[in-house]
């Protein structure tokens, strides 16, 4: 969703996995009362969960309010201007929770710089970690937030705005289900009490890049963890791009009034490949714009201790549905292969070591076992994130 609302009318076209436009779905036509309604949405799900990986969400304010949306934009800009030693103060690097912010150029992707500044935000969590405990436990923990003292009233919005995306996100979860002819409550095993679960995302800023800058890379190709992501497209900068199974580079231009959600690896392993987690990247803002690009992307996780190739999460689908997967086929080549640790890990274990990789320095103060196996001979100019 960008921060003016729009009413849209949905792409019914199907799309094929060689997709040159993302499809738009309406919302509300999956809480409608009207059968031919909610049928006509589950299918377009279907179509884009196996054959896209992305989709637009419209009409989502029965459950993400605008006034909310509005409110979150208005304090992002203040965010970043912030002074340097206020953020400073809830650098990640305080956090074994991975949580806090990140200077400008702190992460790369594939050995590249990428070009963004960004707080990694979280909703409310206490770390069951106990001595004794797996490390992975405290992959998850309380967010940092700067000082009220200092930006009014962002926390609150900050909080309210996660409370209504995850629920989103959770309902949504229902739709895939049946989008996969299971029935709604047919992905809940992968979930644990409302109280022993994280959803975690970013406020992400992507300057414009210096005249003399020789990369346009916001974030390189890459895939997402979990289930599902909701991203909230702030500005209306063109930038992220996802790719078809042919490894062409769509643009996934910013809609007034909707949401980008794309499917994650964890998904994709639980769905034994039906779900497509679809391999996107980011690119800075062109030279002659005089803004920044700012996104809110939150991720949808699954319980820390999922691991999914064990037998009780292992779902059964219809023949349709599988056949629909064997005839779309898979990506030929793509740089995105980070997460596949997802068939054999638990899934706090996969999140903790991709955490490790881009951000040695966290893991360095709070992890030294991991720090030392991924980076045998010391500290890195700067993280990788594979």
């Amino acid at each position: 969703m960008t921060s003016a609302s729009s009413t849209l009318t949905t792409n019914s076209t199907m799309s094929g996995p060689n997709f040159h436009s993302i499809p738009v779905l309406d919302y509300s036509l999956s809480i409608s009362n009207n059968p031919d309604d909610r049928a006509k949405f589950i299918s377009q799900l279907q179509n884009a969960l196996i054959n896209v990986g992305f989709l637009y969400l419209s009409n989502t304010t029965s459950v993400i309010e605008q006034k909310v949306v509005d409110e979150l934009v208005s304090y992002i800009p203040k965010l970043f201007e912030l002074p340097q030693g206020e953020k400073d103060k809830i650098r990640m690097v305080n956090s074994p929770h991975f949580l806090g912010y990140s200077r400008l150029g702190a992460e790369l992707t594939k050995g590249r710089t990428d070009h963004r500044e960004q707080f990694d935000i979280a909703t409310p969590h206490v770390s069951r970690w106990r001595p004794g405990d797996p490390d992975h436990y405290n992959v998850w923990g309380p967010p940092q937030y700067p000082d009220e003292s200092v930006i009014p009233g962002f926390r609150h919005a900050m909080e309210t705005y996660l409370s209504q995306v995850t629920t989103l996100g959770s309902q949504f979860i229902t739709l895939i289900a049946q989008a996969l002819g299971l029935p709604p409550s047919g992905l809940s095993q992968f979930y644990d009490i409302p109280e022993r679960m994280q959803h975690r995302g970013k406020i992400v800023k992507y300057p414009v890049p210096d005249a003399k800058s020789d990369s346009n890379q916001g974030v390189g190709p890459h895939y997402d963890a979990g289930f599902l992501t909701i991203l909230l497209q702030v500005t209306s900068h063109p930038g992220l791009q996802v790719q078809n199974l042919a490894g062409e580079w769509i643009d996934a231009t910013p809609i007034p009034g909707t949401f980008v959600i794309n499917f994650g690896r964890a998904l994709e392993f639980a769905t034994k490949g039906i779900a497509r987690a679809t391999s996107h990247r980011v690119l800075s803002p062109p030279a002659d714009s005089t803004t920044p690009r700012y996104s809110v992307p939150l991720f949808h996780n699954v319980a820390l201790d999922v691991r999914v190739s064990e037998p009780k999460y292992q779902l059964e689908f219809p023949p349709e549905i599988l056949k629909l997967r064997d005839e779309r086929g898979s990506l030929a080549t793509t740089d995105s292969i980070n997460y596949s640790e997802f068939e054999t890990q638990p899934s706090g274990q996969v999140q903790l070591m991709g955490r490790v990789k881009s951000h040695p320095d966290v893991a360095q103060r709070h992890y030294p076992e991991l720090f030392k196996r991924f980076f045998p001979d010391g500290l890195p100019a700067q993280g990788v994130a594979y």
